[in-house]
């Protein structure tokens, strides 16, 4: 029985420890910039996919590579307020509570050099990763979407940054 309990636990290790990017093959990168706030560069943000331009019919990865400590409260409290003033209608209280909750168990605190993962999964929902770890996986695409559409919406208050992400910008 020991013997079972340590297999199961490798297979699930296995399979919550995929890389991220073998998700988006044959993606290449679209596009990358980086995200700063009164100076300090937060991250390195990198989109891709297979096709061009990118859209919500296709699969796609927006990946991060962070330059700075910060908490997960920190990106679902940004988050949140970032879907909830992108939105075109305001957002029932109990779907935004439980995209917080879908968000809280996806991302983790990160350091300089950590980096998280987002896959758009068309007509499913979002897969996310932190490093090469698989940290959650929803089948919402109205939670996908809203989420994404934090830096491709072009109502994103970093245009510049959503523009080098498509691959507009040089």
């Amino acid at each position: 029985m020991r013997a079972f309990a340590a297999l199961v636990l490798v297979l699930w290790a296995t399979a919550a420890s995929a890389d991220w990017l073998a998700d988006v093959q044959p993606a290449k990168l679209v596009g990358e910039g980086d995200f700063s706030v009164f100076g300090f560069r937060l991250y390195r943000a990198q989109m891709w996919s297979e096709r061009l331009p990118v859209d919500y019919d296709e699969r796609f990865a927006l990946h991060i590579i962070y330059a700075r400590g910060i908490r997960r409260e920190r990106f679902v409290d940004t988050g949140m307020s970032e879907i909830r003033r992108l939105a075109s209608a305001p957002i029932p209280a109990d779907t935004l509570a439980r995209w917080r909750a879908d968000m809280m168990q996806a991302l983790v605190d990160v350091g300089p050099g950590d980096q998280l993962s987002a896959i758009y999964l068309p007509g499913k929902g979002v897969r996310f990763y932190a490093g090469d770890r698989m940290t959650g996986e929803f089948d919402d695409l109205a939670f996908a979407r809203a989420f994404f559409g934090i830096w491709l919406d072009p109502s994103t208050r970093a245009p510049t940054l959503r523009k080098q992400l498509l691959g507009v910008s040089p």
